[in-house]
């Protein structure tokens, strides 16, 4: 008898539940999946349901993706679905990392005794403690960042205490890293800053965990490309195994497996209908990403701009969660009907079909990492309006180093500034003033770059190879 033939290493993937963290990593599984590789993709049951409705399929059934398999596998954090405690991270995170983790090391006890061992755990950041899980049970585990190698290396930085950054002392000094442009103070992460936003000191927390758990990871794979951050990645190589494998969002458009999404939102399909009765270049696009809301004040500036704008517009406007005051994300009132014919309200939409529309003519950004990773594969031009986090990082490279659009605000202290005026003038500057050629120029080469890094030669592929190929030795002993 033939000996029996080798089943392929099983990599699980765990998420943190947020819709920024969920679709890279599902990106990043899609991939690994295609070179071969059987692939678990888990995060909390509540994540499971919507995947479900998106996705339409069981979990456990595994879904043949080019030489591999993905299936999907939840686990249970204690809480019902619509639990809204999960809005307040002080009291989630605890519970993710105490009740979740114990059903998430129920769930690799379960694969070893069906005799489907986990060979691999890779995680994102805001689940530092999955790599204590598989360190502690002997399984090699690898870490998503999903930001960008100069944020990265700001973090990295800061925890190791090998740059100087603001203090209270001195709120205002820049920043300079090996690699990077110098950050004034406005341009550093704002987790980072002494004077950012008390609720977001957990999230710094959170994010500064993974630091600590970083020697745990025989590999860090980024949602960017070696063309891209060059002058970022280089240092960082002699201190972290960072592999950039991005746009992973690309390898989306190469695969047949499109239709594996992971929407905690409903997609409104026919803003697309809509956007192909629009001209070439005609419409802005308006979004800001899945948990930035503006206020009632800031939401009346942005309408009027829009329509003074001249130009078509489609706006992506969600409900807020519970705590936010009782008019924000709210479009004021009669503007639906003011706009007919001229703009599109809804609460989302396929954001990479929209940004690949010919009738795109700039977007309306709060500059995240995976928007802006969509944008550079896009070719579009923007207005960035970043808030906090590493939006504010992004932003600068954004406009200054990759040359692709103007800045509407610094960070969310400019929005109380905020005027119909500055939203018309810079969406006319990204599509039709003096400047307006040169940004699309650019705009051009990067997305050619993007294509480039995502080929089968490409750099990225290259990097994804790699890492599948220490997965499979890693495996075998």
């Amino acid at each position: 008898m033939g000996s029996e033939t080798p089943l392929p290493p099983h990599v699980l993937m765990v998420s943190f539940p947020g819709q920024g963290h969920v679709n890279p990593l599902l990106r990043l599984a899609k991939r690994l999946a295609s070179k071969g590789l059987f692939i678990t993709f888990s995060s909390t049951n509540n994540v499971g349901h919507m995947i479900q409705k998106s996705t339409n399929t069981e979990p456990g059934t595994p879904i043949n993706i080019g030489l591999g398999q993905l299936r999907f596998e939840f686990f249970d954090d204690g809480w019902e679905d619509d639990d809204l405690r999960r809005f307040n991270l002080d009291l989630y995170m605890p519970q993710l990392e105490t009740v979740g983790r114990d059903s998430f090391v129920q769930l690799i006890n379960k694969h070893a005794k069906l005799g489907r061992p986990v060979s691999c755990i890779v995680n994102n950041p805001f689940v530092p403690w999955a790599s204590d899980v598989a360190t502690d049970m002997g399984i090699p585990c690898a870490v998503q960042w999903v930001q960008s190698c100069a944020v990265f290396s700001a973090y990295y930085h800061y925890f190791h205490n090998l740059a100087s950054f603001p203090t209270l002392e001195q709120p205002d000094i820049s920043v300079d890293l090996p690699g990077l442009p110098t950050l004034e103070s406005y341009e550093v992460p704002s987790f980072l800053h002494p004077l950012d936003s008390p609720r977001h000191r957990f999230l710094k927390k959170i994010i500064l965990g993974q630091f600590k758990n970083l020697e745990k990871s025989f590999s860090v794979l980024v949602d960017s490309f070696e063309e891209l951050e060059h002058e970022q990645i280089k240092p960082l190589l002699e201190r972290t195994p960072i592999r950039p494998v991005g746009p992973l969002f690309k390898f989306n458009d190469e695969d047949k497996s499109s239709k594996v999404r992971a929407d905690m939102w409903t997609t409104v399909d026919d803003c697309i209908e809509w956007l192909d009765s629009k001209p070439p270049a005609s419409v802005v696009y308006v979004s800001f990403g899945s948990i930035v809301f503006l206020e009632k004040a800031q939401m009346e500036e942005m309408a009027r701009g829009l329509l003074n704008s001249g130009l078509s517009f489609l706006w992506i406007v969600k409900p807020p969660p519970k705590e936010y005051s009782e008019d924000a994300g709210r479009v004021p009132d009669g503007f639906i009907e003011e706009a007919k014919g001229k703009g599109l309200v809804v609460q989302w939409c396929p954001q990479d079909k929209v940004l690949a529309h010919p009738s795109l003519a700039c977007f309306v950004t709060h500059c995240g990492w995976n928007s802006s990773m969509e944008i550079l594969c896009s070719g579009v031009p923007i207005v960035a309006a970043p808030q906090w986090g590493d939006q504010v990082t992004n932003a600068k490279f954004l406009v200054d180093v990759y040359g692709i659009g103007v800045r509407l605000i610094r960070s969310e202290k400019d929005l109380e500034t905020l005027s119909k005026e500055q939203v018309q003038k810079c969406i006319s500057e990204v599509t039709s003033g003096p400047k307006a050629e040169e940004i699309k120029k650019n705009a051009l080469k990067w997305k050619e770059a993007a294509e480039e890094a995502s080929s089968e030669c490409g750099s990225s592929n290259k990097n994804l190879q790699a890492f599948v190929d220490d997965v499979r030795r890693m495996a075998t002993k």
